[in-house]
């Protein structure tokens, strides 16, 4: 929504679960969230998730992103991940995010993602 109610008139609909958000604002029972495009909007808050996701950079070019075995740039390489894949953020420390999905886990630099703060420890 373009504002925080019912009232606003719907901005767009996301027709896909989990994606990574970021809140930047909140209004009473209202977060207003921007997305890994730069999109900004209100929605209800029970809409959200506490479940942390994030989507592989697609700043830096659209070459696939090697996923590491391990949270070291010299451990063998699990996967190649696309510009804009999303998966489940395990954890993040020290500049390392592991990060899966059905298909795949494995670590990568967190400036290779959105959906996580540079140097954030994620738990």
């Amino acid at each position: 929504r373009v504002g925080p109610g019912e009232d606003y008139k719907i901005a767009w609909i996301f027709t896909r679960s989990a994606l990574p958000v970021e809140v930047i604002q909140e209004f009473d029972t209202w977060r207003r969230i921007r997305d890994s495009d730069g999109t900004v909007g209100w929605v209800f808050q029970s809409l959200l998730s506490g479940k942390r996701t994030a989507v592989v950079a697609t700043w830096g070019g659209n070459d696939p992103r090697p996923l590491h075995s391990s949270a070291a740039s010299d451990s063998s390489i699990t996967a190649y991940l696309q510009p804009g894949v999303m998966g489940q953020l395990d954890r993040c420390h020290q500049g390392w995010c592991k990060i899966s999905s059905t298909q795949y886990s494995g670590w990568i630099p967190q400036d290779q993602l959105w959906g996580t703060y540079q140097g954030e420890d994620v738990n």
